[in-house]
Order: structure tokens, then C-alpha cells, then sequence
């Protein structure tokens, strides 16, 4: 139960710092969504590089998940995708 609280919450947190970055403008719902998505993507790029002792997958940290964040803000951004706004 507490691992949902703390993706959420580091989803929360890693998407206002993308959001912010990248000037754009969205719902509180989806600034999470784009966070937890941004932590997937960090985390998949950090098991390519680095792989852990125990082989599990597991999520980004704070700094891999903000990087991931602005990558798919970047990526809608390029594609003209845009998210519902305040």
C-alpha cells in the first residue's frame, strides 16, 4: 500500500518539475500520470545501463523520474499532443 502512496507522490513531484521546465500547463491528474510514466521511462533507462544484483525492475529515483517526465513532455510536444488544462 505504501509503494502506491510513494509513486504516486514521487509522481506528483517529478511531474510539477517537468511541467515547470517544459511551460506547460495541466491538470493535477495528468501532471502525476506524466510523472509516474516519466519514472517508468527513467527506470527502463537505468536498468539498460545499469543492471541491478537482483535482476527485479523497479522505478526511478526523484532524478531519473524528472528526466523521464520532460522526455515525454518533450516527445508530446513534438507530436503536438496537449493535455487537458487548468
Amino acid at each position: 500500500m505504501f509503494h502506491l502512496i510513494w509513486y504516486v507522490l514521487i509522481g506528483l513531484i517529478a511531474g510539477v518539475i517537468a511541467k515547470s521546465v517544459m511551460h506547460e500547463h495541466m491538470t493535477i491528474f495528468w501532471t502525476i500520470v506524466i510523472g509516474i510514466v516519466g519514472s517508468i521511462v527513467g527506470g527502463g533507462l537505468t536498468h539498460m545501463f545499469s543492471r541491478s544484483t537482483n535482476e527485479k525492475y523497479h522505478p526511478a529515483g526523484l532524478i531519473f523520474s524528472t528526466l523521464g517526465a520532460i522526455l515525454i513532455l518533450f516527445i508530446c510536444y513534438k507530436l503536438k499532443i496537449h493535455f487537458p488544462q487548468v
